[in-house]
């Protein structure tokens, strides 16, 4: 590992989430960070920390300059079997946010550093105890807030992910050296492979890159929450509906026209997959220019959604300027999921609900791009009716793959844009085999594949701002 890159600070943090709670417990790490903690707290079964049994705590006293700051537990974890492969010290103390201050003062009195985000687990990837990727899914794992998201970071960080890659690693690797053989040997006419077997490596690696790089799109969503786009006229009932999903009073609901000027979005789990609900303006023609501007931002929204939501109201399906407003939105929707939604059916009777219903299948159909009779689903938003069904409908339409503890999904920015990277070498090395050009001339290419490829897991890192990029985006304590 790159020992410049290695501080020999100890550090300390408290690790458990910022405020006050039952207890707390504050991480200390480094060459002296038995003794440091050992200044500081006295035990009746040890005399001295040093003579501490590994993994095992011990119940005492903080004091610092003559004062009692707490009682509480001390576990030692010694190098290198420790998170961070250091000397590491877990206190445990009461959750009194004065006493996690007073602690860490006393610590910082005896020596320590205070912690900078990430910075525990930058060490333990920097002494070998995990990889980049797998110290990036760490973050991904406290940051979890659905199934799916927890899943996918869980399978990242057992190391099922690192081992994929290194393997793609090792391959490259392997294409790099035949190649390069060839180039030694290219007086005497001896060729290690043809182009025909090499052809066949770099097109089995090529499908494997582009299958991980296609996974980004699930992955990000599934990251970050799937975004989902509330669309239609005004006064349909989206914010209305925004609410009613949230069980909150999220949006601004009134009866004039244009209230909303602006996007709203909020996220909601459902069976385990986080949605990001957007609440968007609405779709009508305007002279406000301030309403005008969040139509516009409401058009880009629909365009980026993994989904719409089209609202129609059930009571204005037969106003003419209503269905003006309606059908100049449906060619956005083409390939795109999207879900009708007949709103307001609590206002009208069943007989009315189905002649609505029908004619509604007829514009839609006749309009549509596809040409296809889209299902529609009657809700009310105001009373809720049909919302199981919707939040259903949801899971339906966009066909999500069931993630498996094994399934490999990129959810990380950084790691994509290096496969992209990567692919993009991978092809013009092929293009210039099947051109025939000389070895020398793709092997530099081969290279920086495999470059990319070992940064993701930190390989063939070097930079110590890279690093400081990846981890300042950590809390701190871990």
């Amino acid at each position: 590992m790159i020992s410049s890159l290695i501080s020999s600070d100890t550090i300390c943090a408290v690790a458990t989430a910022p405020g006050m709670g039952g207890i707390a417990i504050i991480r200390v790490s480094g060459s002296e960070a038995v003794g440091i903690v050992d200044q500081i707290f006295s035990c009746r079964e040890v005399r001295t920390l040093e003579r501490a049994k590994d993994r095992m705590a011990y119940f005492g006293r903080f004091s610092h300059e003559g004062k009692t700051i707490d009682e509480g537990l001390v576990t030692c974890f010694r190098a290198p079997r420790s998170y961070t492969g250091e000397d590491v010290v877990e206190i445990s103390c009461h959750g009194s946010v004065f006493i996690q201050q007073a602690l860490l003062e006393a610590l910082t009195d005896q020596g320590c550093r205070m912690a900078a985000p990430g910075e525990f687990t930058r060490r333990a990837y920097l002494h070998g105890k995990m990889d980049l990727s797998r110290a990036e899914a760490v973050a991904d794992l406290i940051a979890s807030e659905s199934e799916a998201q927890h899943r996918m970071a869980l399978t990242q960080m057992r190391g099922g992910y690192s081992a994929e890659f290194a393997q793609l690693r090792e391959r490259l690797l392997q294409l790099t050296s035949l190649m390069e053989l060839e180039l030694d040997f290219s007086e005497e006419d001896v060729t290690f492979a043809d182009r025909t077997q090499l052809l066949e490596l770099l097109d089995e690696l090529t499908a494997k890159i582009e299958r991980l790089t296609e996974s980004f799109r699930l992955g990000n969503a599934i990251k970050r929450g799937i975004p989902v786009a509330i669309a239609g006229a005004t006064n349909v009932g989206k914010s209305t509906l925004l609410n009613a999903l949230l069980g909150e009073e999220r949006a601004i609901v009134s009866d004039i026209h244009g209230t909303t000027r602006d996007t709203i979005e909020d996220v909601l789990n459902i069976d385990g997959v986080l949605f990001r609900f957007i609440d968007t303006a609405g779709l009508r023609s305007t002279d406000d220019t301030i309403e005008a501007l969040g139509i516009d931002r409401s058009y880009d929204k629909i365009d980026k959604a993994s989904l719409v939501l089209l609202l129609v109201d059930a009571l204005r399906i037969t106003d003419a300027d209503y269905r003006a407003a309606l059908l100049q939105l449906l060619p956005r929707l083409e390939n795109k999921p999207f879900l009708v939604l007949l709103n307001k059916v609590d206002a009208i009777n069943p007989q009315t609900t189905q002649a609505v219903l029908t004619d509604l299948s007829s514009l839609l159909t006749e309009y549509l791009p596809s040409g296809e009779a889209p299902s529609i689903l009657p809700i009310s938003a105001q009373r809720g009716d049909g919302l199981d069904e919707l939040r259903a409908a949801l899971i339906k339409a966009l066909a999500l793959p069931e993630l498996k503890s094994t399934d490999l999904v990129v959810s990380n920015a950084r790691h994509h844009a290096l496969l992209t990277t990567a692919l993009h070498s991978l092809r013009t090395v092929r293009t210039g085999l099947t051109d025939g050009l000389p070895t020398d001339l793709l092997t530099p290419d081969l290279r920086g594949a495999i470059t990319a490829i070992g940064e993701v897991t930190g390989a063939d890192i070097t930079s110590d701002s890279v690093l400081h990029n990846i981890f300042a985006h950590f809390c701190i304590g871990k």
